[in-house]
């Protein structure tokens, strides 16, 4: 239900407004807001273009030079208390983006909101490492500075807003940068609640502004605006190529992780009840994770037993309400992207790929896919190839480690990997050749953010993460001072 400007949305009043240069902004254009657990109308929200753009940009570039100043000290204690106002506000921020974008509810609250906090904080620290750092010379004295950039445009996808918002911003804002969001259209409200929660933390209007509004209006209006220093972009490959050719005119440095098709590899020496129950979690969310494993490739001399594993742990992955804590499988997050997946499914089974379950519409809402698995896979089908992103995995035999390295090698993607092995020396000689940002050995998902994250080839460009993010969101100035040469 909805009072003025504002939706009640599990309970939590939202406004559903845009918030530039420290209050809220009405549009006169709004667009639906439905929620994909059950179709519900959720809100109408603010439609921005152009006008709001500028106005946020001019915002964010009036604030720019005071929040520049305050240096990384002066920025840690804002930035904290905004990190302690995620978590204070955990059970709210979960609720809505569960109801916003059909994400399991334990998982936004257990982990999700957390991580959201953990982005704020961790970078807010992590820029005082950056202070002071020279390099000696024979001749000179190197002092490296890391200048903030200016204004920031962070344009962040639906699958996980808030925790992949706060990625962005978290070291955007603790780089001395002041930042435009734009959410994505299909899932904007947690990105809304971030901004009540910024000001009540005391982050200077202008510093932080959300957009809302369509990407073709809204994004396509801030990746093109002239006073915009930074993109960064989490997102489709497709769309990145438009962003790519914005930034390309100005000249503005561009971050993009996109999307991937990423193997998962398990050798007949691997712990294959850890391996069958990690490719079972695949499956989570949805399958709308960008670096799942989506393709199996198992070695041959086990691939029978190891499927009965698989079948075994894959038949815990619950379909349903994603608010119920037994649910594993929600909906998928639009009617749009729904029939996206269903098409990949039709044409896959009209290329002779064979499903070995699911397949098809789940029986419980419109917008729940079963959990598939296709055999009889070629390796440059459709469904090997191209970037799903729903509950839907492929299945493909290897009998040698140069067969692996060559089968996982083959897509155009290369964002992540999977590989369960118990030999080190094979592990490491397959991770070392498989082309991805990051290769998970006996793991998944794990992502410390000191380590560097990004994709390779059409996975993205950049690395976000630890040093890596501040090497993007700052001007790194070096202070060449010839030794002895001050009186």
């Amino acid at each position: 239900m909805m009072s003025g400007n504002m939706a009640t949305v599990a309970g939590v009043e939202v406004s559903t407004d845009h918030w530039i240069d420290g209050r809220r902004v009405s549009s006169p254009r709004r667009f639906a807001n439905i929620s994909p657990i059950d179709g519900s109308h959720i809100a109408d929200v603010a439609a921005g273009g152009k006008a709001e753009v500028d106005q946020a940009v001019a915002a964010a570039r009036k604030a720019f030079p005071a929040w520049a100043a305050l240096g990384p000290k002066g920025r840690l204690p804002i930035l904290k208390r905004f990190a302690e106002g995620i978590k204070a506000r955990a059970n709210e921020l979960a609720a809505v983006e569960t109801m916003d974008n059909g994400s399991l509810l334990l998982g936004n609250v257990h982990r999700v909101v957390p991580r959201a906090a953990q982005n704020i904080e961790f970078f807010a620290e992590w820029a005082l490492t950056l202070e002071g750092h020279s390099i000696d010379s024979p001749e000179v004295v190197n002092h490296v500075k890391y200048d903030p950039a200016g204004v920031a445009a962070l344009i962040t996808p639906w699958n996980a807003p808030l925790m992949l918002t706060t990625w962005k911003v978290g070291p955007a804002l603790a780089a001395g940068n002041t930042v435009v969001v734009k959410p994505p259209e299909w899932a904007p409200l947690t990105c809304s609640l971030m901004a009540d929660i910024a000001h009540a933390a005391g982050i200077p209007a202008g510093v932080l502004n959300v957009v809302q509004g369509i990407g073709e209006e809204a994004g396509d209006a801030l990746v093109n605006h002239p006073d915009v220093d930074r993109i960064s972009f989490t997102g489709s490959t497709d769309t990145a190529k438009i962003i790519g050719q914005a930034a390309a005119r100005s000249i503005t440095p561009l971050s993009a992780e996109l999307g991937g098709k990423s193997p998962f590899i398990v050798c007949a020496d691997a712990d294959l009840d850890a391996a069958a129950q990690t490719v079972a979690a695949q499956y989570m969310n949805a399958g709308q994770v960008c670096l799942a494993g989506t393709r199996i490739m198992v070695e041959k001399s086990i691939e029978e037993g190891f499927l009965e594993k698989v079948r075994a742990a894959s038949s815990h992955m619950i379909v349903g309400d994603p608010r119920d804590k037994d649910t594993r499988v929600g909906p998928l997050i639009h009617k749009e992207h729904f029939e996206r997946v269903a098409g990949f499914v039709e044409r896959a089974k009209a290329d002779g790929a064979v499903p070995l379950w699911g397949g098809s519409r789940a029986n419980f809402g419109d917008l729940y896919f079963q959990p598939t698995l296709f055999a009889h896979v070629d390796p440059f089908l459709e469904i090997a190839q191209r970037e799903v992103f729903g509950p839907v995995l492929t299945w493909q035999s290897f009998s040698s480690d140069d067969e692996v390295i060559e089968l996982a090698n083959n897509t155009k993607y290369g964002l992540a990997a999977t590989l369960f092995s118990r030999n080190e020396a094979r592990a490491t000689r397959i991770a070392s050749q498989v082309v991805a940002g990051t290769v998970w050995v006996n793991c998944f998902f794990i992502r410390d953010l000191a380590a560097p994250f990004g994709g390779s080839r059409d996975s993205g460009i950049g690395r976000e993460g630890g040093s890596w993010s501040f090497d993007f969101y700052s001007d790194i100035k070096n202070i060449s001072v010839r030794k002895g040469s001050f009186a």
